[in-house]
């Protein structure tokens, strides 16, 4: 990948990211205009689904959006860009929307506070336009700043999403493709537990420094350390469904091809899901969910940073959470509903005059 490659998508991008750091319907609007093809398909987390067109797009998404935080802003702490071993060409960015929360959305009751929602978007570009967008928003993150939970406890820890330790997030550079290696051999020998009992075939030492952060999706948790990714995450995860298959594109099940694409700059990497898992969920522990007996696939949005030892030092991950509870049949949302039925669905008015 040349860099003159990245920094023009980057180029080509940053408009309609800078629009949205200052959020007006009007200014985002135009830009998504200017830089979508009409045809665009729009993979978005459940609820939303797959959209198609701008205005659908804007209408579905950012426009309830931004009447819940009408002082709305967005803060990318990652932006990576490149083209992919196939040929494409992707920019990826994830980082947090800001802003008051005066206001329902999706039936997530307003704070009237400053509230923060993680973001994971990819999108795929094909001469200066975008084509496709991936994108997860954790919308669990906001269920549990409205103290509306309706799900099972997290295991791992709460917290607003931070950026790279390194502070150069924005400003990654250079041939990742060492670095993408690393994360595809880390990836390989995750998968050879449980299917081989000990635990240390995984080589978690190999990949990950001591002090590592795995930043979870909410109803997950961040966790620290091999110990922390360990008994918060992977034990759980892997009790339930030890089966679980990643990153296979292969057509070997009529259900099963992944959808993913990797890009990388520096020790930076990351790939898009939409799916990269498939498991049966035959076994109680993950998420305080029954066995269901049931296949599910997982819709992840991943990013990786490698330090200068050649560790991981951090992961920022986000799996669609709620289009898992859809697939065996849990509709969160009326779970939502019903613990919030003796609560106030009013607008919250946050007096802003001087007295």
């Amino acid at each position: 990948m040349s860099a003159s490659k990245s920094e023009k998508l980057k180029d080509h991008i940053a408009p309609l990211l800078s629009a949205m750091r200052d959020f007006s319907d009007q200014t985002v609007q135009e830009q998504l205009e200017k830089i979508l093809v009409p045809e665009c398909q729009i993979k978005m987390c459940f609820p939303f689904g797959t959209i198609k067109g701008t205005e659908n797009y804007f209408g579905t998404t950012y426009k309830p959006l931004l009447r819940a935080f009408p002082n709305l802003e967005r803060r990318d702490l990652i932006i990576l860009a490149g083209e992919t071993p196939e040929g494409t060409d992707w920019v990826a960015c994830m980082g947090n929307y800001f802003g008051t929360f005066v206001s329902s959305f999706l039936d997530i009751l307003p704070t009237g506070q400053l509230a923060h929602m993680r973001f994971h978007e990819f999108y795929r570009f094909d001469k200066e336009k975008i084509v496709e967008i991936q994108a997860i928003w954790d919308l669990p993150e906001l269920m549990m700043q409205s103290n509306s939970w309706p799900m099972a406890p997290q295991l791992g820890k709460f917290m607003c999403t931070p950026g790279p330790i390194s502070g150069d997030g924005l400003y990654a550079r250079g041939d990742g493709n060492t670095s993408m290696l690393k994360i595809k051999n880390m990836l390989t020998d995750l998968c050879k537990h449980p299917s081989d009992p000990n635990p240390k075939a995984m080589k978690l030492e190999k990949y990950w420094h001591p002090q590592f952060n795995w930043y979870g999706p909410a109803g997950i948790g961040t966790c620290r350390g091999i110990s922390g990714f360990r008994n918060w995450h992977q034990i759980p995860f892997l009790n339930a469904m030890p089966d679980r298959t990643v990153d296979d594109k292969s057509d070997f099940h009529s259900k099963w091809k992944a959808d993913t694409y990797w890009i990388a700059e520096g020790l930076y990497v990351c790939e898009t899901g939409w799916p990269n898992m498939h498991m049966q969920l035959n076994f109680d522990g993950w998420l305080g969910i029954a066995p269901v007996n049931k296949e599910i696939f997982l819709r992840s949005l991943d990013f990786w940073k490698l330090g200068e030892d050649g560790l991981i030092r951090e992961n920022w991950v986000l799996v669609d959470l709620l289009d898992m509870y859809d697939q065996i049949g849990i509709n969160v949302f009326q779970r939502l509903r019903e613990l919030n039925k003796s609560r106030s669905h009013s607008d919250i008015n946050i007096d802003e005059n001087y007295q």
